[in-house]
């Protein structure tokens, strides 16, 4: 087992934190002079906020990063260099924007830092050159099942649907919405179904609710639909299925790992998505089987325990 390290890390994707920052160590999180970053309200028994000006007097042992101008940020805030003076990990949350699929990492060309991807799909995609690189899928927290069907409707997670548009798949949720009224939930959905043409009571704005809120309203919908085109392997599906719901998502990013048979649908034909949601809809004892199988694949393949125990080995072998 790792022992207990310290462990500067920036709130960046709150989910994937959200899993991360719940294992042994203690996760420093800066604070700059204003009062913005920390864990930012979260209750998270091993993470503390650290004022910025503080961490060069602090104890750190690795720094686990997650934007490139974190590589600079380190070097001023601790006066060490990440992966020369300080073991350092950078995490690839996303997929290349550009020139796929010849997108060359920035950190290709270096061998003091590992690249660790969050899907097999990410670490196809991108070219990491010389740069050591892992794959640690996504640990998801269990917050008990949510599924009740009460609802005769589809649920979606998406932040900004509007601005993101197709690569969220947000175009598509029109499509959907003339088999079964779908519910968005995330930040800046208002204005969906004006952008998409639709009735604004065929596509609503949710609202962003915190988890296990937002859990508990999806369980309510019969199915969780995954539009998302190009944003690697969404959290917000792995935690749907394990709070009860069937899946219905599209089969590019990492999906296919996720939608296994049993646990929803998934394909590159639309066609076949909305006839899975019009069964589901119209059955909801087969929408209830379904998220339960579900529920119980995505607790095997996306569990936390399983997540933190490959990160204890990624953190050990940066200390080498």
């Amino acid at each position: 087992m790792t022992s207990r390290l310290d462990i500067l890390v920036w709130q960046v994707h709150g989910g994937w934190l959200d899993s991360f920052a719940r294992g042994p160590h203690a996760y420093l999180l800066p604070v700059d002079d204003e009062g913005n970053g920390g864990r930012g309200g979260r209750e998270w028994p091993n993470a503390v906020d650290v004022p910025a000006r503080e961490l060069s007097q602090r104890s750190v042992d690795v720094v686990v990063l997650q934007r490139l101008e974190e590589l600079a940020l380190t070097e001023r805030l601790l006066g060490r260099r990440p992966g020369i003076d300080v073991p350092a990990v950078f995490v690839e949350h996303n997929t290349p924007q550009t020139d796929v699929p010849n997108s060359r990492h920035p950190l290709a060309d270096q061998t003091d830092i590992p690249i660790a991807h969050v899907t097999h799909f990410n670490a196809l995609f991108w070219d990491t050159g010389i740069a050591p690189t892992h794959v640690i899928e996504h640990g998801v927290v269990d917050h008990g099942s949510f599924f009740t069907g009460e609802l005769a409707r589809g649920a979606a997670v998406i932040n900004e649907p509007v601005r993101r548009w197709r690569s969220t798949g947000s175009d598509l949720l029109g499509g959907f919405s003339r088999v079964a009224p779908i519910d968005v939930f995330g930040m800046k959905a208002e204005g969906l179904a004006e952008r998409l043409g639709v009735p604004d009571d065929r596509v609503v704005a949710a609202g962003d609710l915190a988890v296990p809120r937002l859990l508990a309203e999806i369980g309510r919908r019969r199915a969780y639909v995954h539009p998302n085109r190009w944003t690697s392997l969404g959290l917000s599906l792995l935690e749907a299925m394990t709070a009860g719901l069937p899946a219905i998502a599209l089969d590019s990013t990492d999906a296919r790992r996720a939608v296994v048979p049993g646990t929803g649908t998934i394909s590159t034909d639309v066609r076949d998505l909305h006839t899975a949601l019009l069964q589901l809809v119209d059955d909801p004892g087969r929408a209830r089987e379904q998220g339960a199988m579900a529920r119980e694949w995505a607790l095997e393949k996306f569990g936390l325990g399983r997540f933190l125990a490959e990160w204890d080995a990624l953190l050990a072998q940066a200390q080498d």
